[in-house]
């Protein structure tokens, strides 16, 4: 058992600072891309609008926050993208 949670930690230690690099890096493709920026931002704005809602806004408010969070998961996917090719 101890193996395996010295392995996990190494695992981990090894991993670290290439997630700090890739979120270095995506932060400075966000600053590349200033509209992808506020997009998300204004995504994020409008989700938490509607989530705070009191009504359901004819039935589309679950699938307009669904879709909105969709979209921000690709729009920081596209800036991922973009930070890896950059990284070549």
């Amino acid at each position: 058992m101890r193996k395996v949670a010295f392995a996990f930690g190494v695992a981990c230690l090894l991993t670290m600072p290439a997630s700090f690099v890739t979120a270095q890096n995506v932060h400075g493709e966000m600053e590349h891309h200033p509209r992808i920026a506020k997009a998300i931002h204004e995504l994020e704005d409008a989700i938490a609008y509607l989530e705070a809602a009191p009504h359901d806004f004819g039935g589309h408010k679950a699938a307009a926050i669904r879709d909105s969070r969709a979209a921000i998961e690709q729009l920081r996917k596209a800036m991922a993208y973009r930070a890896r090719e950059d990284r070549r």
